[in-house]
């Protein structure tokens, strides 16, 4: 089974709250709300992808040293495996915006399961939780 690495970051606000990102229609998982991040490019860094996908995603500008890492995903689909390290990011240069998603939502960690969420981010939540409180 193929082995893909996908990035993840939680954005955290000065409220304690998380983003979440709604998948856009004609991906897979369509309407599913997800943490922003992308798949790691050859030759890329994890940190240099999660910076990338987030300048992308979200127009904004993350410096690798506002990123820390807190847990970690690993999630059998049916035709691959998915290994998603998720990294925590409180300061970031310019404004929030979806770009590449459907619609962006601030959320409290204790709500993120009321969403509808991508199996392999579910695991993600219990970590946020107990690092930012419900």
């Amino acid at each position: 089974m193929k082995l893909t690495l996908v990035v993840a970051c939680a954005l955290v606000d000065a409220d304690g709250r998380v983003l979440v990102a709604q998948r856009p229609e004609g991906k897979a998982l369509a309407g599913l709300w997800e943490f922003p991040g992308g798949k790691m490019e050859a030759g890329e860094r994890p940190e240099d992808t999660l910076i990338r996908e987030l300048k992308e995603e979200l127009g904004i500008t993350v410096k690798e040293a506002c990123l820390a890492p807190l847990t970690f995903a690993s999630y059998a689909y049916d035709t691959f495996h998915l290994l998603m390290p998720l990294w925590i990011c409180r300061r970031w240069e310019g404004t929030v915006q979806p770009l590449e998603h459907t619609a962006l939502k601030w959320v409290r960690p204790g709500k993120l399961r009321d969403l509808s969420m991508p199996p392999a981010d579910e695991p993600l939540i219990p970590p946020l939780i107990d690092l930012l409180g419900p």
